[in-house]
């Protein structure tokens, strides 16, 4: 297993501080027309901390960013780095109230926003937990008392004293996930969790100094975060950062300009590229040697379109999840295995077992167990499902698969009734709890449907309450987008007389995924 010695930081603030000495004047993030030096980044960082030490934040304190991909992200991490506080991205995509629930479970002293989400980040619930802001940028608005913006950092002092030393194993991350039950879950990740996934996924890629990224993915996310953020900053290189996915052509357009050497991105944007008319000289010009692909399964068609339409490329797939900071294998430049998402990274062991954790034969299906330095620490104030998550230092993934002769490992389903749409995760319990609120609805079961364009669609069957005679679709749909974020409202409702159950009551949802199967035929 990997030790100290494997990582030359022990925090992400190191991290910075070493690349600002030994390459100062390189551009670490490129942004537009903007060239942003490692010696910058470490300034800006370093105001941004002095400002969060001069309102209170202190060793472990929680704080928020409710950010677009931007310069500020980057800041902000390495800022709650130096003065050992915890960063807690949140899903840009979430409401109000969603939002609240994880500043509020978190604990979160300060939040760091951007304007285009002020309508949630000034709402009442947010206020009510943190009542001051940073926001991105310059002032759009008049902002409330006691809030400030990145703009007004520029004269801020910055005392040489002010690190606050931290250790490897101490909480650098808390990322929001759920299960099928209940509320989403803070899952927290170490240093060593997070750098022990950037040594990996170095030696996996092969990403050197040299390189330069492009991150159009949201930087809440997990695998962007950890993979696309700070993976190429771990070893010096660039990022290329796209604040907005639209216009699309965009992306390309900054591929060519900014010379992209490595690509992340997940199915749906693979789906896309394969089916693209791109340009003559785009494919002659263009400087990108790998395509890393995560969040979900790649279908065989998009891997054949790739792999005849860049030449000079190659796609990696892999597989991950949060509580594992989030990578656990990938395929790699020396040999993929069509269907499958490769071997265990550097330091990481994968085994799949029975109920009773024994291990299987190869090839025989099972679940998916992972134990490393990638694993989280746990679940921020739930030790129970903790206990019931890491047993023994294995990770229980919650999906199931098999490993060939090789240890290429093969996802067959997953155990849970996650629905997974555009890499990103949408628990069905939650949905059915803002349902199961209108008046008239007695249950109601959402389920994925496949669908080429997201992988997943959530669809739901919804049972009357006896003596309700038609449902109002339109006030439902009210009431879900008050509730929910866009990419969580159903596609489909389906009325049912009566929802399929076992004996104990529970939905039997393989029943009614069976009948979406059968009426797509």
């Amino acid at each position: 297993m990997p030790s100290r010695t494997d990582y030359p930081f022990s925090t992400f603030y190191e991290m910075i501080v070493h690349h600002a000495r030994k390459r100062g004047r390189k551009s670490a993030l490129l942004v537009d027309d903007e060239k942003i030096s490692y010696k910058e980044v470490l300034a800006h960082a370093d105001k941004l901390a002095s400002v969060l030490v001069q309102k209170g934040v202190k060793r472990g304190d929680r704080v928020a960013l409710l950010l677009r991909n931007s310069p500020e992200f980057v800041y902000s991490i390495f800022a709650i780095s130096k003065i050992g506080a915890i960063i807690v991205p949140v899903n840009t995509f979430l409401k109000e109230e969603e939002v609240s629930y994880i500043l509020k479970d978190s604990g979160a002293s300060l939040l760091i926003a951007s304007w285009q989400y002020r309508s949630v980040a000034d709402a009442s619930l947010v206020r009510e937990v943190c009542k001051e802001i940073i926001w991105e940028g310059e002032e759009a608005s008049p902002v409330r008392s006691g809030d400030l913006c990145f703009s007004s950092l520029a004269s801020v002092d910055t005392p040489t004293d002010m690190t606050t030393p931290c250790m490897l194993d101490d909480t650098a991350v808390i990322i929001y996930t759920s299960g099928t039950t209940g509320r989403p879950k803070g899952a927290m990740l170490s240093y060593r969790n997070v750098l022990s996934n950037t040594e990996s996924g170095r030696k996996t890629i092969n990403v050197t100094a040299r390189d330069r990224a492009i991150v159009f993915l949201p930087m809440f996310h997990t695998f962007t975060f950890s993979i696309g953020v700070m993976l190429p900053l771990y070893v010096g290189a660039s990022i290329v950062i796209i604040r907005s996915i639209q216009p699309f052509s965009n992306i390309f357009k900054q591929v060519l300009l900014k010379r992209v050497t490595v690509f992340f991105g997940i199915p749906d944007v693979y789906n896309a590229l394969a089916k693209a008319k791109l340009p003559w000289y785009f494919m002659w010009f263009n400087r990108i040697r790998a395509f890393i692909s995560g969040a979900a399964a790649l279908q065989q068609k998009t891997l054949d379109a790739m792999a005849k339409k860049f030449k000079r490329a190659t796609l990696l797939e892999g597989y991950g999840l949060s509580e594992a900071s989030p990578a656990v294998c990938m395929n790699t430049f020396k040999k993929q295995k069509v269907g499958s998402v490769g071997t265990a990274l550097y330091g990481y062991e994968m085994k799949i077992v029975n109920e009773e954790m024994e291990e299987l034969p190869r090839g025989k299906i099972g679940d998916i167990i992972v134990r490393g330095d990638n694993v989280m620490q746990g679940y921020w104030q739930r030790p129970e499902a903790t206990a019931e998550t890491i047993i023994n230092g294995w990770l229980l993934t919650g999906d199931m698969g098999y490993m060939d002769e090789e240890g290429f490992l093969f996802i067959v389903d997953r155990k849970k009734d996650l629905i997974i749409s555009k890499g990103i995760n949408i628990y069905p319990r939650e949905i059915e709890e803002v349902i199961d609120s209108f008046s008239g609805v007695a249950a109601s079961a959402v389920v994925g449907v496949s669908d080429e364009k997201s992988g997943e669609i959530p669809v739901a069957y919804i049972e009357l309450e006896e003596g309700e005679e038609k449902l109002d679709e339109a006030a439902l749909k009210k009431h879900m987008r008050a509730h929910l974020a866009n990419y969580k409202l159903p596609k489909h409702l389906y009325v049912v007389e009566s929802l399929p159950k076992n004996a104990t009551g529970k939905v039997l949802k393989r029943v009614l995924k069976e009948q979406l199967q059968n009426q797509q035929r």
